[in-house]
This record gives C-alpha cells, structure tokens and sequence, in this order.
C-alpha cells in the first residue's frame, strides 16, 4: 500500500537539497495510500459530509509546511510520519461532526471496521478460514467478506487496530511496532492474539464475552 522506501529516501535527499520538485514527487506518490488510509478510518457516516480527498488534500498540504522540521530530526519513517498526520486529521473530523451523541471519538486512535466491499475483506477471511472449509460449505465471496466485516466489527479497539494496520494499511511488524510504539516481540504477540480471535470468531468457536468491542458486547 505504501510507496517503497529506496525511492522515498531519494526524494528525501533531493528535498534536502531545495529540490522542489522532489518535494511535490514525494508528497503526491504518498497521496493514493493516504486516501485509502483515510476510507478505511474515517466513519462512514461522516464521509457522507466530508470529502475523503479533502481530508488527503489537507495531509499534504500540512506535511509539506512540517516538511523541513521532519527533514532535521526523521524521528520515523516518512511514510509512518504522514500517516500519524493523517490520523490526526481523522480524529479532527470525528470530533467535530460526531460530538458526544455517539461513542468516544476523543479515543487515540478511531477505526471504522474496513466494508465488505473491501476486496482485503475476503481475502483475510480467506487466509483465516480456506482451510477449515470444503468446497461445498465455502462461502460465497459477498458472504465471506460480510462475515469477516461483523466479526471485525466485534474484536477489542486494539485488535481490530493492528490487523487493520498489517492486513489492510499493509505495514510490515517494525512499521506496527514503531507506529505504535512497542517492542518488535510485542507487536508480533499482539497480532498474532488479535489473529486468533478474529479466527475464531469466524469459526464460530469463540467465546462471546471475551475480547469484545464495546458496542459490540452492548448490542
């Protein structure tokens, strides 16, 4: 999902060296990761009011004025850099069209379980299920997907989080455990558990009143 990292330091470089147009290059190949972010986080029903290319738009434009202040202290890799910019744009526009009706949106790090549409959907309900299904009981593609979707959709704040962040943003186990601010091992132990239940979950073997979501174990 991410653009690859040689060609990022490259631009870097040149934007270390005044090169404006490295400047431009670097934030725009960021832009079509920085939008699926953006769909996979931002609440559905605030995506009816808000523009997700506008939201991008404004990652851009802010990440280019903070630019020359990354370039003196990198204190992360730039791709986890603007994404954490991004993030903050989210929790902005949570805050200001949800308010207090709804649940929390002041939590650290909102999460709109990714749609069915999503092709990622089916493809992990795939991994995590392919096995345990002969042919005949395989579900089809629309109902697989569905069915990772509500099952997402009850997993804790925290799993849901880093298997949106390996299996939809794409991040390697580093990226997850820089971008969250963990240990490699701790990292690894908690997708590794947050796999398990989604896959249980899937499996129907899962018990109901662990690991729940809060308004999943209030439904």
């Amino acid at each position: 999902m991410w653009p690859d990292q040689f060609k990022t330091q490259e631009l870097l470089a040149g934007a270390r060296q005044g090169d404006d147009g490295a400047v431009n290059r670097l934030l725009e190949r960021h832009r079509r990761a920085l939008r699926r972010m953006v769909q996979l986080r931002l609440d559905q029903k605030i995506q009816g009011r808000i523009d997700v290319s506008d939201i991008v738009q404004d990652v851009l434009v802010e990440a280019n004025r903070r630019l020359p202040q990354y370039l003196e202290n990198p204190v992360m890799s730039f791709h986890l850099w603007v994404r954490q910019i991004a993030k903050d744009r989210i929790i902005d526009a949570h805050r200001r069209h949800r308010g207090s009706a709804k649940r929390s949106v002041d939590r650290e790090q909102p999460l709109a379980v990714p749609a069915a549409s999503d092709r990622s959907t089916y493809e992990l309900g795939v991994q995590l299920r392919d096995r345990e299904l002969t042919p005949a009981a395989a579900a089809t593609r629309q109902e697989m997907a569905q069915l990772v979707e509500r099952a997402l959709g009850r997993l804790s704040e925290s799993d849901c989080e880093i298997i949106v962040m390996r299996h939809y943003e794409q991040l390697s186990n580093m990226e997850v455990a820089e971008a969250l601010g963990l240990s490699e091992p701790a990292a690894s132990m908690r997708y590794l558990r947050a796999v398990r239940r989604l896959r249980e979950l899937l499996l129907g073997t899962a018990d109901p009143s662990r690991s729940l979501s809060p308004d999943a174990a209030a439904s």
